[in-house]
């Protein structure tokens, strides 16, 4: 239990620093709100992603693993959009979910993903569950 609430943390304070260091990436709500997006995006990770991964995976074997990140952009944009929907959680990538999916949405949540990745990672070697 206490890794889980670790890691939630740890994701929100990623997508606080993600929000600041991004200009595709929004977000104008509070710390509740900010926990409440990191918890729906732990959900989608744990929940969606195995199953996605493995249907993809002959497409990300012929791609060599870039469908990989395409995927995680994807995934991203599910969260955020499930967070918008059910819990009014103000922040957008890309223009998604107001403006609705386009080139521009899916490439700025591909960045997004890969520069989340990367503040967990280092956040991660700071902070231990």
């Amino acid at each position: 239990m206490k890794g889980f609430v670790i890691g939630i943390l740890v994701t929100a304070v990623a997508f606080a620093i993600l929000a600041y260091i991004l200009p595709q990436v929004e977000y104008k709500g509070d710390a509740v709100a900010l926990i409440v997006l990191a918890a729906v995006f732990g959900v989608v990770n744990g929940l969606i992603k195995p199953v996605v991964k493995l249907l993809s995976f002959p497409v990300n074997v012929m791609s060599m693993g870039l469908f990989g990140l395409v995927i995680n952009g994807l995934l991203l944009l599910l969260a955020v959009g499930a967070a918008n929907a059910l819990f009014d959680v103000p922040v957008t990538v890309g223009g998604f979910p107001a403006d609705g999916v386009t080139l521009d949405s899916i490439g700025a949540a591909i960045i997004a993903a890969i520069v989340l990745g990367l503040i967990t990672t280092v956040i991660g070697l700071f902070v231990h569950d």
